[in-house]
C-alpha cells in the first residue's frame, strides 16, 4: 500500500518536470483519484491498528485485573508464633480470622488475648508474652537445692477430669506449681488445678466466637460443634452445609425432585396448575405448559401460557433489600410487557416486583427472614400489544429459609 502510495507521487512530480512525456502520464484527475483511494486505504490501516490497540489495552487490564484478584484472594498475614511458655489458637492466617493465646501452667499472658488477621495484612495488637505467674513463699523451709514435690492428692469429693492436682517444686526456698496444659492454679490453693473454659474466655473475640456454631469445653481444650445437616470445617471453627440430595442422604421418591437446604433437604414435586377451560402439560421438570385452545374458547385463551417453578435455599436473617429472583422475556411478541406480584398480604409482606430494564422483572425481599420459614411468591408477567393481553406466564418461586444464620 506504501509502495503504491509512492509511485504515485513519483509519477506525478515526474509528469511535473518533463511536460515532454505527457502523451505517456495519467491525467492529473486520475493521478488524484488515485491519490484518495491510497489515502482511503492508509486511513482504514490506521482504524485498525488503533482498535487492535485498544483490544491490547483491554486484554492487558482484564489481566491485571484478574492478577491483582487472585492474589488478594490468596494473601494472608504473616505466620504467628505462639509465645514462649504459652500455646496459640486457632490455625487460619486469612483476612478476617482470629487467633488466641493461652500460657502454660503456671505463667500468666501479658498483652492482647487475641490478634485479627486486617485487610493491610498484617495482625492487629502487639504479640503477647508470658511471665512467670505470683507464686507463693514458703518461709518454714529453706534450702539452696531444687525439690520436687509429689503431686497433692485431692479430695473424692473434688477430683474429676476438670479438677487435677498440681505439681510443685521447690527452689531456695519458693514453692513454684504448675498445672497440666488447658488448666491453671485455682486462685490461692495452688496444690489445685482447674479447667481452662476456653468457650467462656473466648466467647466475644475481637472477630467473633470461638466457634461458629457451639463451643464444647472439654478437660484441658475444647472443640466446636455444628448442628444436624452440617459437618465442622477443616479450621475446626466453622459448619459447612451437607448436600444431602449430591450425596443421596435424602428419602425423595422418584416423582419427588430434591432440593438442597442450608442444614437439610426439602422433596418437591411438580405438579401442573387445574384451571377451569384450560389444561397444561409438563414440558420440563419445572415448568408446564397450556395446550392448544379452541378458537371459539376465550376463557382459555385468557389462561396463563405458562406457569414456572423455581426453589431458593437461603440463610436464616439474610440481608435485605435484595434482588433473590428475575424473570425476562427472551422473545416478546408484543410493545409492552408488565410485572406485577400476585398473591395476598403474606407475598406483598416480605416481597416486590421492581422493572429492572424493558424486558427484565424482578422480585425483590424486602426485610430479613427469621429462619425456619418457607415463603412463596408468584410474579405474572403480561405480554401486550396496543393494550390488548397476548399472553400470561407465571413463575411461582418457593424460599426455603434455614433456621441458621450459616
Amino acid at each position: 500500500m506504501f509502495v503504491s502510495a509512492a509511485a504515485v507521487l513519483t509519477l506525478l512530480g515526474f509528469c511535473s518536470l518533463h511536460p515532454t512525456f505527457g502523451q505517456d502520464c495519467p491525467s492529473r484527475q486520475e493521478i488524484q483519484g488515485s491519490l484518495k483511494q491510497v489515502q482511503k486505504l492508509l486511513s482504514a490501516h490506521e482504524a485498525s491498528y488503533l482498535q487492535s490497540l485498544r483490544n491490547l489495552k483491554k486484554k492487558i487490564n482484564l489481566l491485571q485485573s484478574s492478577t491483582a484478584k487472585h492474589n488478594t484472594r490468596n494473601s494472608t498475614c504473616p505466620k504467628l508464633d505462639a509465645p514462649i511458655n504459652g500455646r496459640k489458637l486457632g490455625r487460619s492466617h486469612s483476612v478476617g480470622h482470629e487467633v488466641h493465646f493461652l500460657c502454660d501452667p503456671g505463667y500468666e499472658l501479658v498483652g492482647a488475648e487475641s490478634r485479627v488477621c486486617q485487610e493491610s495484612l498484617s495482625w492487629s495488637g502487639q504479640q503477647p508474652t508470658c511471665r512467670v505467674f505470683v507464686t507463693m513463699t514458703n518461709t518454714s523451709t529453706a534450702t539452696s537445692h531444687a525439690t520436687t514435690a509429689a503431686a497433692t492428692t485431692l479430695p473424692a469429693d473434688s477430683a474429676g477430669p476438670f479438677v487435677r492436682p498440681s505439681r510443685c517444686t521447690m527452689v531456695q526456698g519458693t514453692t513454684h506449681c504448675t498445672c497440666e496444659p488447658g488448666y491453671t492454679i485455682s486462685g490461692r490453693d495452688s496444690n489445685t488445678c482447674t479447667d481452662i473454659d476456653e468457650c467462656e474466655l473466648f466467647h466475644n473475640g475481637q472477630a467473633g466466637r470461638l466457634c461458629l456454631h457451639a463451643c464444647v469445653n472439654t478437660p484441658g481444650g475444647y472443640r466446636c460443634s455444628c448442628p444436624a445437616g452440617y459437618n465442622v470445617t477443616r479450621d475446626g471453627r466453622s459448619c459447612k452445609d451437607i448436600d444431602e440430595c449430591a450425596t443421596r442422604q435424602n428419602n425423595c421418591t422418584k416423582d419427588q425432585m430434591c432440593i438442597n437446604t442450608y442444614g437439610g433437604f426439602q422433596c418437591v414435586r411438580v405438579d401442573c396448575p387445574k384451571i377451569p377451560n384450560a389444561t397444561y402439560v409438563k414440558t420440563s421438570p419445572m415448568r408446564c405448559e397450556r395446550n392448544p385452545c379452541p378458537v371459539d374458547n376465550k376463557l382459555c385463551s385468557q389462561a396463563p401460557n405458562s406457569f414456572s417453578y423455581h426453589y431458593l435455599a437461603v440463610v436464616s436473617n439474610l440481608s435485605a433489600p435484595r434482588v433473590m429472583f428475575r424473570v425476562s422475556a427472551i422473545r416478546p411478541m408484543g410493545d409492552t410487557l408488565r410485572f406485577s406480584l400476585l398473591g395476598g398480604r403474606q407475598a406483598r409482606r416480605h416481597f416486590t416486583v421492581q422493572r429492572s430494564d424493558r424486558l427484565t422483572g424482578q422480585l425483590m425481599l424486602l426485610s430479613p427472614v427469621q429462619g425456619p420459614a418457607t415463603l412463596e411468591a408468584e410474579v405474572e408477567m403480561s405480554e401486550l400489544e396496543k393494550r390488548i393481553q397476548l399472553g400470561r406466564y407465571i413463575t411461582k418461586v418457593t424460599m426455603f429459609v434455614s433456621q441458621y444464620e450459616f
